[in-house]
């Protein structure tokens, strides 16, 4: 990602060049992109496969019982059908990302789930 020189900080050697970041910030137009990018690399690598109609949707199966994960913006929805693959994505999340639970889903998107 390139941005150009912010006013009242342009360098008056090279006042046309741009910056090339390194690293995409949150609240940049295209963080919400980059975020998407690696969570869903990220899970590709621990074996869910990203759903067809719902891009934002990760699906694993192991020995019949299936894992899911459903993304919105910058929260996760998650559930499995036992407690071992729920806890098993737990630690992934939390060993690779700064996470926070928040507990047993009551609310999701304005919908009261039960």
């Amino acid at each position: 990602m390139y941005v150009e020189q912010p006013k009242g900080f342009i360098d008056p050697n090279f006042p046309n060049h741009v910056y090339k970041l390194k690293k995409v910030r949150y609240g940049l137009k295209q963080a919400s992109r980059a975020w998407y990018e690696r969570l869903t690399l990220f899970h590709i690598n621990q074996g869910y496969i990203k759903g067809g109609s719902d891009k934002t949707l990760f699906v694993k199966e192991e020995n019949g019982r299936l894992m899911v994960a459903q993304i919105y913006v910058d929260d996760i929805a998650f559930g499995g059908m036992s407690n071992q693959m729920v806890q098993h994505f737990v630690q992934q999340m939390q060993s690779e990302f700064e996470t926070t639970l928040l507990g047993e889903l009551t609310y999701f998107l304005g919908l009261q789930v039960k």
